[in-house]
């Protein structure tokens, strides 16, 4: 599990690995991976969008942006969480993520949480960030 914690705001990710939907004899590896935001502040926050740097085995970067987690832009009261999981297909047996969010709290101010970088692996290799 990989955690950070900005403005009193936790972000946990657990990736793993989805053999049943990856070829690598097709260049093809696909990774899902759960994340849970835990509002420990004291305010009202809401998500409204995301930022992932995407860097494959062999250094090539892809960067994702756009509104909302999984078409959704949850809404936290202090000691709310919420959880989803998504995906990310690479072309190499191995990459890392790393990204923030772009949230809004109660009296209109926006800022930015991190989320921690994460390693992306194939089962019963060592994760490291590249």
């Amino acid at each position: 599990m990989y955690s950070a914690v900005t403005r009193s705001i936790a972000v946990n990710v657990e990736p793993f690995y989805l053999e049943e939907q990856s070829e690598p004899s097709e260049n093809r590896y696909v990774w899902a991976y759960r994340i849970t935001i835990d509002n420990q502040s004291d305010e009202w926050v809401k998500l409204l969008s995301r930022y992932w740097r995407i860097t494959d085995g062999a250094g090539r970067v892809e960067e994702v942006s756009g509104e909302g987690v999984v078409g959704d832009q949850p809404e936290l009261d202090p000691g709310d969480s919420y959880q989803y999981t998504s995906g990310c297909p690479l072309s190499t047996p191995s990459g890392f993520m790393v990204g923030r969010y772009t949230m809004r709290n109660g009296k209109g101010e926006t800022f930015e949480i991190d989320i921690p970088a994460f390693s992306l692996d194939l089962p019963d290799t060592t994760r490291s960030l590249n």
